[in-house]
């Protein structure tokens, strides 16, 4: 089964204390106060803390977060991107790419060396994501993640080693799983 990223839009202790997700990215295009106090209640709970956005460095820097998740997708030089954010954010940054979903742009970042190689799933182009994923996952060690751009596209169409999803989207799946079972 997949591990969970989950993207916090909001303080949500349940989720914070849960020992099923040890990875939160919060977004930098959320209020700072927010994020501060987010990030401080994940780093005390011994969580993994990314960022993401436009602002997805400055973030990280500011607060002493783990790493970001970083749109690759249009920089020319992913390689030199990948050494300006190990430079910036310390060697040891986990640092997530997305990719526009394209296999000569997934190999080309993939050489960069990331962390993990993020594509993005639509409910339009699903299945073409889908194969994407597995077509990449068999020639590359690099860690592959999904994330969820949609709330009705399902993360278990994909073979993929994380499921990035937003915590209301989270908090739907474990209401559902538990009518389930």
């Amino acid at each position: 089964m997949q591990k969970f990223i989950v993207r916090l839009t909001e303080e949500n202790q349940n989720l914070i204390e849960s020992s099923q997700i040890e990875c939160f990215v919060l977004d930098s295009e959320l209020p700072a106060e927010l994020n501060k106090n987010l990030a401080k209640q994940l780093q005390a709970k011994n969580k993994i803390v990314l960022s993401m956005g436009m602002a997805a460095v400055e973030l990280c820097q500011d607060l002493s977060l783990d790493g970001v998740v970083i749109d690759m997708s249009q920089t020319p030089r992913p390689k030199a991107l990948m050494d300006e954010l190990h430079q910036k954010l310390g060697k040891d940054a986990v640092i997530g790419a997305i990719t526009r979903n394209r296999r000569h742009e997934a190999m080309i970042i993939s050489e960069a060396e990331p962390d993990f190689l993020i594509f993005q799933a639509w409910k339009d182009g699903q299945s073409q994501v889908a194969e994407l994923v597995k077509w990449y996952n068999e020639l590359f060690l690099i860690q592959s993640a999904v994330l969820l751009r949609d709330e009705s596209v399902s993360f278990t169409d994909f073979e993929c080693d994380i499921v990035i999803i937003s915590d209301k989207d989270y908090n739907f799946f474990v209401a559902k799983k538990q009518r389930l079972d």
